[in-house]
């Protein structure tokens, strides 16, 4: 069991999704979407320059996993596609690429990840693309702006000096003591599911 962990820069309930009963990161983070195996977890902190360093954003375990034509494909998940004209859950979806075949270009439903005008976004094709894999959990707790400041023991631990918060780009070398006590306090704290609406969702209509 590893421990991936990033900072989340963004936080509209896109990248991660939480809603609707199962937390899925099908969007951004391209390097721990490819690599993070089935048990492992995934933990998103807040970032500094919106004043929510240290604290924790989300994290779940890491239930299942898919390619981008069997989520967009999937009925359970058909409500994770994005409607603009629907509630910010539902405005916020993430379940946004398809394609007919594997020779054909990506399609990208105009989403948050699109251009201003509903175009695809180059850049964010190309990368969220560049993993064709979509993490899923039905064991996760998601906090957006109101999650729990880390524990001081987690911004330095043992004698490595190990902190949980990432930098640019992501975290997963954790030692075992580290990720088994983190997972620990994560169930200690007697929340799941959706707990707190997205930091972001304060700045859009």
């Amino acid at each position: 069991m590893r421990l991936h962990s990033y900072v989340v820069a963004r936080d509209f309930g896109f990248a991660p999704n939480p809603f609707f009963g199962i937390c899925t990161l099908a969007t951004c983070k391209p390097g721990i979407r490819k690599i993070a195996a089935i048990g492992d977890w995934v933990v998103g902190t807040g970032s500094k320059t919106r004043g929510r360093h240290r604290h924790v954003v989300y994290a779940m375990r890491v239930t299942g996993a898919m390619t981008f034509e069997q989520y967009w494909a999937a009925p359970k998940f058909r409500r994770k596609k994005v409607n603009l004209r629907g509630s910010k859950k539902q405005a916020f979806g993430d379940n946004i690429y398809s394609r007919t075949a594997p020779e054909e270009p990506w399609r990208q439903a105009n989403s948050h990840h699109s251009l201003h005008d509903g175009s695809p976004n180059p850049l964010n094709v190309k990368a969220d693309t560049s993993a064709n894999r979509v993490l899923i959990s039905d064991d996760f707790v998601y906090w957006g702006g109101s999650g729990p400041e880390l524990p001081a023991r987690f911004l330095d631990y043992g004698r490595a000096h190990e902190t949980i918060c990432a930098g640019r780009g992501h975290k997963n070398g954790f030692s075992p003591p580290l990720v088994t006590e983190f997972v620990t306090w994560i169930r200690s704290l007697n929340e799941t599911g959706y707990s707190g609406e997205p930091f972001d969702w304060a700045k859009t209509p």
